[in-house]
């Protein structure tokens, strides 16, 4: 069984969907343990304890300094013992140490087809609204594995989504969401927790 936290920083949309496909018996072999966002506000954290599922807030405002919190925040997941690391909007940059102790055991969904509008700076409603201003007609979303750059890590899967005529950054963003967010990350944690993902020479062999 495929032991899963979910770090998320807002309201959970990619968590629930996780959540929705775990109950559904889409994501297989699979048991979320844990959900771990740095801000008491999320509404994640609300949908963790909907769904029976522990949570806390872990924040780097709540520490002196940012080796602080580290520290705290890699023994808070280390706890949880998890097979696999879901980034599902988690706005906090993860300390190199976990990333090292991870390796490949940590993905993130990404809302575009990396290479595309991706890295520093690019998240949430910007991604969309950079996508629009650039006028190209096709989206999508993006879920790879986390190494120590901004969105650089082997890609496991993509799904595309047009674009139409009078979106908004906000309309793309939802119809990115529903046709690509949750249904890639439900799908690779499947296929992660069914042992069918493998990194070789820094991309992923699916079998």
């Amino acid at each position: 069984m495929l032991r899963v936290v979910v770090l998320v920083s807002g309201g959970g949309t990619n968590l629930q969907a996780i959540i929705d496909e775990v109950h559904k018996g889409n994501i297989t072999n699979t048991e979320i343990v844990g959900v771990i966002s740095n801000n008491k506000n999320a509404y994640a954290l609300e949908r963790a304890a909907k769904a029976g599922i522990s949570s806390l807030c872990i924040s780097p405002k709540d520490f002196e300094s940012r080796d602080l919190f580290n520290e705290s925040f890699l023994a808070a997941v280390d706890e949880l013992q998890p097979d696999l690391i879901v980034l599902a909007g988690f706005l906090v940059v993860i300390p190199e140490v976990m990333i090292a102790k991870y390796r490949n055991r940590m993905i993130n969904i990404h809302p575009s087809l990396i290479p595309s509008f991706c890295g520093k700076g690019f998240y949430g409603l910007k991604v969309h609204e950079k996508a629009l201003e650039r006028g190209v007609k096709v989206v999508g979303a993006t879920v790879h594995f986390v190494d120590e750059g901004t969105d650089t890590g082997p890609i496991i899967l993509q799904k595309a989504v047009y674009v139409e005529d009078g979106d908004t950054p906000e309309v793309l963003q939802r119809r990115v969401m529903e046709q690509a967010e949750w249904k890639i990350l439900p799908q690779a944690i499947d296929l992660i927790a069914n042992d069918r993902v493998k990194v070789a020479d820094g991309k992923t062999i699916i079998e």
